[in-house]
């Protein structure tokens, strides 16, 4: 039983950690990368204070994704975030995720 319990741990935490990857590759693919970064600010905001920006606000994935697709302006600042038309909706809700996610 602890073996099962041991390799299921392991599995789980290989697939989170790919998972992980493939979404701050999803992000420099769609350019996000750019203007963002995980932990500084570069152009926008950094990527672990937009997490802990939106922390606990139940609203904060649905009002993201519409900012990572529309674009907006305001909240970090002066200079706006442009809309990117090269991100679906199902691509912007798992970049969101995965900023939300960060510590």
């Amino acid at each position: 039983m602890k073996r099962s319990l041991l390799v299921g741990f392991l599995v789980t935490a290989a697939f989170s950690s790919q998972a992980a990857f493939a979404n701050a590759d999803l992000a420099k693919a769609k350019n996000c990368m750019a203007c963002h970064a995980v932990a500084t600010k570069l152009v926008g905001p950094a990527y672990k204070d937009v997490a802990a920006k939106y922390a606990g606000q139940k609203d904060a994935e649905a009002k993201l994704v519409q900012k990572v697709m529309k674009g907006g302006s305001g909240v970090w600042g002066a200079v706006p975030m442009p809309a990117n038309p090269q991100v679906s909706e199902a691509e912007a809700k798992t970049l969101v995720k995965w900023v939300l996610s960060q510590k």
